[in-house]
């Protein structure tokens, strides 16, 4: 069987989450709860989806599971995971979101979330062993698929009220903003909201087949779109979002994406964080751009999340956290435009995209102008697909096995200085560019990430890094 657990969520191929599949693993979600006390029997538990086209029969055979588990399944539908999560928080509820983000549309996948948020690591191998414990007793499961009681229109609201909150009144007046809509769910949203703050919004690329946007790694494809669409329309910037709405694109002026970790900063920045959460393989630059403690994590929600809680424990009362992504996470309350914004330590896609879209307000100054002012090291990234599971660990451990390996591996690229392991390999070279080296963690692609003292640099550098990448791989 295809599925495993990655760093966001559990992951597998569409056919065999169409199956008895995800009924044996809500199962074991459900005992988890009931086991850990997290859960009583009878206790409501919503469930959400995307728009790929297999995701309302995983979500119908998740309904019946649980349901036949002894918890009440709550139809949120199709929305954000924020939103999903936000409702969960309110009304103290676990919650099951059917997405595989921005995967490829044969695969899929299932997102927990126990009444306090998003699951972590030591839950994910509880959930394991509790399928694992439903195998060895035989028990057996087919795709029987129900529904449940419908609280879409509630989980939206809560949402929405959250995001038009956060400006002031026609904050965004005066800004011409394309939404990219593609196949998210967060499409209308934005819409909805944009046009709340007085945006001109021009809705762009509307899709009803899924199509899989990587907003970490954009396609030369789709920027070359985004490029075209600002042009034509006159655009101060594009937005959007991968597919479950919790990871942000944010283009400037020229339709060209800004990286998903100035985003975060700039949305850290917008919420006054004093203690930041975020994975090594955000920009190393973040450290001098912030006045508060930057805590660098593995990739990954669940080691973002456990960073924050420990600032929280320590007395930090300003928390945020970002991925790579833009992703945007908070672990305290924030006072914003005058509200309260309770903790929501999911990611989150529109709160930075707000931030971004009113800075640029603000300052009366194109998007590439103010990204050019934060001054960060020139960084790209990008990944091999289709590399199997088994060559990417091959790679990983001849890179580990010793400094000459690494130094081999990277001599048409430069001499190792520096290496960091906390997730991947990431290595500082002599001249003071960093390359990163790290599997994914849910899809067969290795991914390299790059830093340089300039844009053609980075870029350079990155088509040799993927390169030495496509060599190990020919030969394995």
């Amino acid at each position: 069987m295809s599925l495993k657990f990655g760093t966001s969520g559990l992951r597998g191929l569409s056919v065999d989450l169409e199956g008895p599949a995800t009924a044996l693993y809500a199962t074991a979600f459900a005992r988890h709860l009931l086991a850990a006390g997290l859960a009583r029997q009878g206790d409501e538990i919503l469930i959400g989806r995307d728009f790929r086209a297999s995701s309302p029969a995983i979500a119908a055979i998740a309904i019946a599971a649980l349901g036949k588990a002894g918890l009440s399944p709550r139809d949120c539908g199709a929305l954000p995971t924020p939103a999903l999560a936000l409702l969960g928080l309110c009304r103290k509820a676990a919650c099951l979101m059917v997405t595989g983000s921005h995967i490829p549309a044969d695969r899929n996948g299932i997102k927990f979330y126990r009444p306090n948020g998003e699951i972590d690591k030591a839950d994910e191998a509880a959930i394991t062993a509790a399928a694992e414990a439903i195998r060895a007793e035989g028990l057996a499961f087919d795709a029987a698929q129900e529904t449940a009681d419908d609280l879409h229109d509630a989980a939206l609201a809560l949402y929405t009220a959250r995001n038009r909150a956060l400006l002031p009144e026609q904050a965004l007046a005066g800004l011409r903003i394309g939404v990219y809509q593609h196949s998210t769910v967060a499409r209308d949203l934005f819409v909805s909201v944009l046009v709340h703050y007085g945006a001109d919004v021009v809705a762009l690329g509307r899709s009803e087949d899924f199509i899989p946007v990587d907003t970490e790694a954009v396609s030369a494809e789709t920027i070359a779109l985004l490029q075209d669409w600002a042009a034509q329309h006159g655009l101060a910037a594009i937005v959007s979002a991968d597919g479950d709405g919790d990871r942000p694109l944010v283009t400037d002026e020229t339709g060209t994406p800004l990286r998903g970790d100035l985003l975060g900063l700039i949305a850290s920045r917008f919420l006054g964080a004093t203690a930041i959460a975020t994975p090594v393989t955000s920009n190393s630059g973040i450290e001098a751009a912030v006045s508060g403690t930057v805590l660098r994590t593995r990739v990954g929600s669940p080691f973002v999340i456990a960073a924050m809680n420990e600032a929280v424990a320590a007395g930090e009362t300003a928390v945020a956290g970002f991925e790579a992504n833009g992703g945007t996470l908070t672990a305290t309350p924030f006072t914003v435009n005058g509200h309260a914004v309770v903790a929501l330590p999911t990611r989150d896609s529109l709160m930075p995209v707000l931030a971004v879209l009113a800075l640029a307000a603000a300052e009366n100054r194109p998007l590439s102008e103010i990204a050019a002012g934060f001054a960060l090291p020139a960084a790209a990234s990008d990944r091999l697909e289709n590399m199997p599971v088994e060559a990417s660990a091959a790679l990983m451990a001849e890179l580990r096995s010793g400094a000459g390996a690494l130094s081999v591996f990277l001599a048409p690229i430069g001499v190792p200085a520096k290496v960091s392991d906390i997730d991947g390999l990431r290595v500082t070279l002599e001249d003071g560019n960093v390359i990163h080296f790290r599997p994914s963690g849910n899809a067969p692609e290795m991914r390299c990430y790059v830093e340089a003292g300039s844009e053609a640099a980075a870029a350079r550098l990155l088509a040799a890094g993927l390169d030495r990448i496509r060599a190990f791989a020919a030969s394995h």
